[in-house]
């Protein structure tokens, strides 16, 4: 029998059980609903129950609650505890308290192990959505890429973008025969936004060591999957930071990840919380990826499972993709929310004992209108459920709760340390101190050798024939007295100071007083 998780129901008018099918479980998910209708516990009592089946879980903690899925509940007063009456009136019999086996991550490495990736593996096209980067500065941030390949430039920080993103600006002139225009406004504009990134601490994003996937999908010794637990609450200051790293996360899952076909449960579900900033102001080339990624990431083994306040957040097509849906309450004040109001019911299945459009409108907090896929993948009718309880802690651990979690977890020093190797910021230093030293060398050698300028004109004064008469011997003299000077400012500044500041202006630039 296909194993199943219990999501709610029974009781008066909710007869039906709502049961999620495991096998069913890769074809992704919604969880919707206005802010403070339950959504939070919806994907807590998802992420006990995969873990529980043993599938992993990697979900983002935009509000510090969910740090709860660490500790065990308890009951406050036994049969009166408020959730003991809930599981008894939906016939939740195998209800109890407990904890699930918790990583916490930590993009800036405070409350969780610091999760890093590489400026190369981010990749151009998501970089430039971080950045906020017009068509013409992504084409430039392509063409520094391009070459950082062929040249053999390791991108793993941000310094390392800066210094590559320097030497194109130097050698601008050569690069746009070949590539097209690369503008210094644009190379400017590009360094310009990466010092803001900078400011927000997205550089602690970039560098070594870099996550490895397969941390993110370990289980315990009781093979239980670990619910992966992202410190978000800092990083929602930066929505595009936060969204650009989490589609990242997704993206390399897809690109990683073996094909499985359709196993009878997912290898991973990943919840994308407050999912709206990822499609706000996105452009059309990210979404398509984004919807590319949702298609085919399902034979994978992976769910992915979008939470948001409206289903109108979510772009339509990526929207028919999410088989199995939580809509908790919506609010219909104005037309506008009547509007969206509509448009959630209208994509459910009618169930006739009841109003789509007016469940949605009415559930209380912890109820909410559910459908689920059934066999075949065929989507069951609409619901009005009763959301069972957790069994981890509502709410947040504490800072020392949580401090125990980490030093206890397995990926303990793991990734604690940065490590800067060798890449392109320490290639380039090289080579602009290895052609300030050939400069230096040339100028001293040229200033002992006979210079063979300074000959060539000796040579025309002693041998070019009669001498003058001492009537014209001032004129020529005053003539050969210019010529000589001017000759000598000229060897002098080409292999003086000049000649330095030319060398520094195409490679050392950037390193100078370094």
């Amino acid at each position: 029998m296909p194993k199943e998780v219990f999501i709610g129901g029974g009781g008066e008018s909710y007869a039906t059980p709502q049961y999620l099918s495991l096998k069913y479980a890769n074809r992704h998910g919604l969880i919707a609903g206005a802010t403070g209708t339950g959504k939070t516990v919806t994907l807590q009592i998802l992420a006990e129950s995969f873990s529980s089946e043993g599938v992993p879980v990697i979900l983002a903690d935009v509000k510090g609650d969910l740090s709860g899925l660490a500790k065990s509940g308890s009951a406050d007063a036994a049969l009166h505890d408020p959730f003991v009456k809930r599981a008894k009136k939906i016939g939740f019999t195998s209800f109890d308290y407990h904890s699930v086996p918790v990583t916490f991550w930590d993009l800036f490495g405070d409350q969780g192990h610091p999760m890093r990736t590489t400026v190369a593996e981010m990749g151009p096209l998501l970089l430039s959505r971080l950045l906020e980067l017009s068509d013409a500065q992504e084409g430039i941030l392509n063409i520094a890429f391009r070459l950082a390949d062929e040249q053999g430039l390791p991108l793993l920080d941000l310094k390392d973008l800066q210094a590559l993103l320097v030497w194109v600006g130097e050698n601008r002139d050569s690069l746009s025969l070949r590539y097209g225009n690369v503008s210094t406004a644009s190379i400017g504009a590009i360094l310009r936004r990466l010092l803001v990134l900078e400011n927000q601490g997205g550089a602690s994003m970039f560098g070594e060591p870099a996550l490895d996937l397969q941390d993110l999908m370990r289980g315990d010794d009781l093979g239980r999957g670990m619910v992966n637990v992202l410190a978000a609450d800092k990083l929602m200051a930066s929505p595009k930071l936060y969204a650009t790293f989490l589609l990242w996360l997704l993206s390399e899952l897809f690109e990683t990840l073996p094909e499985v076909g359709d196993p009878d449960k997912p290898k991973l579900v990943f919840f994308f919380d407050e999912a709206h900033l990822l499609f706000d102001d996105a452009p059309k080339a990210l979404i398509d990826k984004v919807e590319q990624v949702a298609r085919l990431i399902r034979s994978k083994g992976v769910g992915v499972y979008f939470v948001t306040q409206s289903p109108d957040d979510i772009p339509e097509d990526i929207l028919g993709q999410l088989g199995n849906r939580v809509q908790h309450a919506l609010r219909a004040f104005t037309a506008r929310d009547r509007k969206k109001l509509k448009l959630a019911a209208e994509t459910y299945r009618e169930n006739p004992r009841f109003s789509t459009e007016g469940a949605i409108r009415d559930v209380g907090v912890g109820e909410a209108v559910t459908s689920m896929l059934e066999k075949k993948a065929v989507p069951g009718v609409v619901e009005r459920t009763l959301i069972r309880p957790p069994s981890s802690q509502l709410g947040p651990i504490t800072p020392s709760e949580r401090r125990a979690v980490m030093q206890a977890s397995v990926m303990a020093g793991k990734y604690d340390a940065s490590v800067d190797r060798e890449s392109a910021y320490e290639i380039l230093k090289a080579r602009a101190e290895t052609a300030a030293r050939e400069a230096a060398a040339a100028e001293e050698q040229a200033e002992t050798a006979p210079d063979p300028m300074v000959r060539e004109f000796s040579a025309a004064r002693r041998y070019s024939g009669s001498r003058v008469g001492r009537s014209t011997s001032r004129r020529i003299g005053g003539a050969d007295t210019i010529a000589s000077a001017m000759s000598e400012a000229v060897i002098k500044e080409l292999k003086g100071t000049t000649g330095r500041r030319i060398v520094r202006g195409i490679l050392g630039g950037l390193f100078k007083g370094r």
